[in-house]
Formats: structure tokens, C-alpha cells, sequence
């Protein structure tokens, strides 16, 4: 915004209160836009440059790692058509687009003016890997009578999901199937609990984990009246062994004895 003073003689004097003046006809960039951006592998990234009284300039994105051209004006400047910019008429923001991001897109991109110095703004994007994770092993087992508790969390997401779900099987945990199941899910936590409680060999299954747009994870639980057959197979296998070494030693001893007559 600028005020106007008339001072004697008649000549107009303009003070700039604005914190973003500039010499008059030179483009600048809007600071109020994000300038750190995380989003997670295959999903749209999204950079927004802002300049103001642009007049007849252009405005380009460049790839800092390698002051590679990705876009100038609205037009693709490489050939990985995964990089597009927009602009709307009459609009001050620039904006570049990446399709499919990859973990390798992660870095510095430059919005530039072609003023007669070049000015540029710095624009951070992270693409990260988000994965779900149910605590614990891969293989559960669990004594009939006992509750099945299975905790997931998702890690390394910007946004919470929009939901989590639950499969056993192909089929979503209907609360509905039997008594005594419940989900709980906190969504700024980025957790979901499910609770089956009294557990029978009839929910013996594979168990899914599922948060909107990542990809799920799972794990196999077993419930059994017996003993657990991993202890039931450790137990078997040390008995054999020790057996197997005393045999061993008391064909050695007669095979010495012989020998000696």
C-alpha cells in the first residue's frame, strides 16, 4: 500500500508501508507460501510459487540436484511427463506438479523469474515410504479362552489415513460376525487396535491391517486348545538330540571294549 505526500513545489512523494515492495515494475516472490513439502511414494506432490507483478516474465522450475529445466511457463521442458506446471490466468501462483513420486524425487526445486538478474525461490519436497506395522511377530499364536489384541500403526505418513481396516481372510471384521470384537482407531496417533475377546480356533486366520492408501500388512494367528506346536516341536527336537548323543556314545564304547579284547 502506498501513501501519497505533496510537498511544496507540487511533486508527489509515495512511502511503501507493504512488507513486500518493491522497485516499481520488478517481480517478487509471495513468502507466505509453503516452502516444505512431505508426501509419501505415488502420491501427487504439489509446489506453489507465488510471484507478484510478474509483467511479461517467465516463470521456470528447476531440479537443483542437477539445474535440470523442468518447466517454463506452462510447457514441459523434460522429457518425464511426470512434472507439469499450471497457472491460471490472472493468477500469481505457479504451480508445479510431480505424478508418481519416488523416493529419488526428493530434494530442492527452484521456482526462477528470468528478470534480467535471475531471482529465485527454494522449494523442499521429502517423499517418503509409509508403511503399516502390526506389533509383534508375523505368526501369532494364542491359547483358546485368550483375547486376540493386535495393535497396527502406520509410520512415516504427513497426513493421518482416512481410515484403517480390518480383514480376516478377503472379508472386512464385521462387528456384526460374532460378540465381543472391538476396533478402536486414533487417527492423529496413526493407530488401530482390534480386540477379539474369548477367542475360539474358529477365528484362526490371517488378520489385515489396511489404512487408506498404503499398502497393508498382516499376520497369521493361530488359536489352539494344545500346547503351542513351536514349543511342542523345540521340546521333540531337543529330546532327539539328546538321544541321538547317548546313542552315539554307547556305540563308541562297545566298539572300544570289542576292540580292546
Amino acid at each position: 500500500m502506498a501513501e501519497c505526500a505533496v510537498k511544496n513545489g507540487g511533486s508527489v512523494v509515495e512511502h511503501h508501508s507493504s512488507s513486500y515492495w518493491q522497485p516499481l515494475g520488478q517481480p517478487y516472490f509471495d513468502n507466505t507460501t509453503k516452502r516444505e513439502t512431505t508426501t509419501i511414494v505415488g502420491q501427487s506432490a504439489y509446489l506453489h510459487c507465488r510471484v507478484r507483478n510478474l509483467g511479461d516474465r517467465a516463470v521456470s522450475w528447476i531440479r537443483k540436484r542437477d539445474l535440470h529445466i523442468l518447466t517454463v511457463g506452462i510447457l514441459t521442458y523434460t522429457n518425464d511427463q511426470r512434472f507439469q506446471s499450471f497457472h491460471s490466468d490472472g493468477s500469481d501462483e505457479w504451480t508445479l506438479k510431480i505424478t508418481s513420486p519416488q523416493v529419488r524425487d526428493s530434494g530442492t526445486y527452484e521456482c526462477q523469474v528470468s528478470t534480467e538478474t535471475k531471482i529465485s525461490q527454494a522449494f523442499n519436497l521429502s517423499v517418503v515410504v509409509s508403511v503399516a506395522k502390526i506389533n509383534g511377530n508375523s505368526e501369532l499364536y494364542i491359547k483358546s479362552g485368550s483375547d486376540i489384541n493386535l495393535t497396527c500403526i502406520v509410520l512415516q505418513t504427513p497426513e493421518p489415513p482416512s481410515f484403517i481396516y480390518w480383514y480376516k481372510g478377503d472379508h472386512v471384521i464385521n462387528y456384526s460376525q460374532r460378540g465381543g470384537i472391538s476396533v478402536i482407531t486414533e487417527k492423529q496417533t496413526r493407530t488401530s487396535r482390534l480386540l477379539i475377546s474369548r477367542a475360539l480356533p474358529s477365528d484362526s486366520g490371517n488378520y489385515t491391517c489396511a489404512p487408506s492408501g498404503i499398502n497393508s500388512t498382516s499376520v497369521l494367528v493361530h488359536v489352539l486348545n494344545g500346547e503351542h506346536p513351536a514349543a511342542m516341536q523345540h521340546g521333540n527336537s531337543s529330546n532327539s538330540g539328546a538321544a541321538t548323543r547317548t546313542l552315539a556314545l554307547l556305540l563308541l564304547l562297545l566298539h572300544a571294549g570289542s576292540f580292546a579284547r
